[in-house]
């Protein structure tokens, strides 16, 4: 059964109808017994090996602006937020985030924000070339949110290599009930399909957990998934924050990720798979969990530490040991644990990776 079974359950990810995913996505939740989790699990890393062998990849991310226009109804830094902490790093701050990486063996930055409009074309395409300027055997990788066709070919040609947009839901009705009205489900999918138009490694992805979420919901997930093939897919659980009107919601059972991440690395063998800091910090034994059902990408903080309380997306989120870029070491043995080994490499995704 070894190759031939997970074989199968990629088949199947990959033809079935809504109603076949969402009665999966059932049992899997609801009367899957341990023995069956741990075959799908064991299957979503048999699926990686295959593509990427045990490597697990190292980002450095530098989370840059806690600023954004937006006011998604699940978010920290929402603008409507009063008690949000807010800071900007400078163009030069950034780029000592991205020496101070360099120097611990970090070959790809990934720099996140708000939606800060500050960070204009010409300022975000600046620092960007400036860290390609200074390494340019790295991989930049933005996720800054919806910006126009133009602005993406703009970063592009600066030298970004990757775009993180999470669509965290691809059903309409669910998208409404997570965002205000401005905010629309098929803007945030065209920017989506005009990075991977543009030559990006792309990078989509969900909440498991979030307010309204239901099991038809996730099969739309799985069904946009494979409809836009995505290069990564950063998946976590919903955790709430306390200055949000989805401050009393519950995570979700910690089962429930892993499952997810099982069903997307055996969909999409190929794929790019954060074991998150969300899941790190719903679960203290959340990323070995992560990665044993099929991720292969860790991305410890190279913020300032004086800001990285600052960029509260939820409530206790991680900012420090092994999360932290200090805490490399431990890391990097939890890693070697499971059998897997790191890798500080940049880490492409196998149809981009050269040679």
């Amino acid at each position: 059964m070894e190759n031939g079974a997970a074989r199968q359950l990629s088949d199947f990810l990959a033809s079935a109808n809504k109603r076949e995913l969402l009665a999966l996505i059932r049992f899997l939740e609801e009367e899957a017994q341990e023995d069956d989790l741990f075959e799908l699990f064991r299957l979503a890393g048999e699926t990686r090996k295959a593509s990427y062998g045990d490597r697990v990849f190292f980002r450095g991310l530098i989370e840059f602006s806690s600023f954004c226009k937006n006011d998604c109804y699940y978010c920290g830094i929402r603008r409507s937020n009063r008690k949000a902490a807010r800071y900007r790093l400078t163009k030069n701050e950034i780029i000592d985030c991205c020496r101070s990486g360099y120097a611990l063996g970090f070959r790809t930055f990934v720099l996140q924000s708000g939606e800060d409009m500050f960070f204009s074309d010409e300022v975000l395409c600046g620092i960007v070339s400036g860290i390609k300027e200074l390494f340019p055997e790295c991989a930049v990788t933005l996720s800054v949110g919806e910006r126009s066709r133009e602005s993406y070919r703009r970063l592009f040609a600066a030298g970004t290599d990757r775009y993180l947009l999470r669509h965290e839901t691809a059903d309409e009705a669910h998208y409404a009930k997570l965002h205000p009205p401005e905010q629309a489900l098929k803007n945030r999918k065209r920017c989506l399909y005009d990075l991977k138009e543009l030559g990006y490694q792309v990078g989509a992805g969900l909440m498991v957990g979030s307010p309204f979420q239901t099991y038809e919901t996730l099969a739309e997930d799985i069904i946009f998934l494979r409809d836009l093939q995505p290069h990564m897919a950063g998946i976590g659980p919903f955790i709430p924050h306390k200055e949000t009107r989805f401050a009393g919601f519950p995570s979700p059972p910690p089962k429930s990720t892993p499952i997810l991440l099982s069903l997307v690395r055996c969909l999409l063998p190929k794929v790019l798979l954060p074991a998150t800091t969300a899941l790190a910090t719903s679960d203290k034994n959340g990323r070995e969990k992560g990665l044993l059902a099929g991720a292969n990408v860790v991305m410890p903080n190279l913020t300032p530490y004086e800001h990285r309380k600052d960029f509260s997306l939820y409530d206790n989120k991680l900012a420090t040991g092994s999360e932290a870029a200090e805490g490399l070491s431990v890391l990097k043995r939890q890693i070697k644990g499971l059998g897997l080994k790191p890798d500080f490499s940049r880490g492409d995704h196998a149809d981009f990776q050269k040679g």
